[in-house]
C-alpha cells in the first residue's frame, strides 16, 4: 500500500449524520495509513477536525501549518475534500464506507478519467450502479455480495 493514493468516501458511522462512534472508518483509514496508503478523505458532515481526532493524527495541511505537529504526522498522510475539489485525481482506488446518497449519483465515467489504471472501486455499501461503474473502465468489488468485476 505504500504510497497508494485512496479515496476514502464516507467516515461518518452511517449517513445523514456527523456520529463517528464506532465507524469502521475509522479503523480502516488507521490501517491503510500504516500500511503507507495517503487517504483523500470526503465526507458532508464529518468535520476535518472529527477525523483527525480519530485518526490521532493531524490532516497533511494542519501538519504542514504548524511545524510541531511534524513528529505526530509521521508520513501518515490525509486530508479532507470536497467533492468538486481534486478528491478523484490520481487515485488508485476509491473505498465507500458510508452510505450517503450523492455517492450512489456520481459520474463514473468522469471519475474513471482522474484515476490511475487500473482503477478500483470497493463498495462496502452496496449503494454504486454495478453496470456504470463497469461501463467505465473501473474495476468493482462489491464487499458483502460476494462480487469482484
Amino acid at each position: 500500500m505504500t504510497g497508494k493514493k485512496i479515496a476514502i468516501l464516507g467516515f461518518a458511522f452511517k449517513a445523514n449524520t456527523n456520529d463517528t462512534r464506532e465507524s469502521p472508518a475509522i479503523q480502516i483509514c488507521i490501517s491503510l495509513l500504516e500500511e503507507g496508503a495517503n487517504l483523500k478523505i470526503h465526507d458532508p458532515k464529518v468535520s476535518k477536525k472529527q477525523i483527525s481526532t480519530d485518526l490521532g493524527i493531524p490532516s497533511e495541511d494542519e501538519c504542514i501549518k504548524k511545524p510541531e505537529f511534524s513528529r505526530l504526522y509521521n508520513d501518515k498522510k490525509w486530508n479532507k475534500y470536497s467533492l468538486k475539489e481534486d478528491l478523484f485525481d490520481d487515485v488508485d482506488a476509491i473505498v465507500i464506507l458510508t452510505e450517503w446518497d450523492i455517492y450512489s449519483k456520481l459520474d463514473w465515467n468522469a471519475i474513471s478519467n482522474k484515476l490511475r489504471t487500473p482503477g478500483w472501486v470497493f463498495d462496502t455499501r452496496l449503494i454504486v450502479d454495478e453496470q456504470k461503474v463497469l461501463a467505465s473502465g473501473l474495476n468493482l468489488w462489491r464487499v458483502g455480495d460476494g462480487t469482484r468485476n
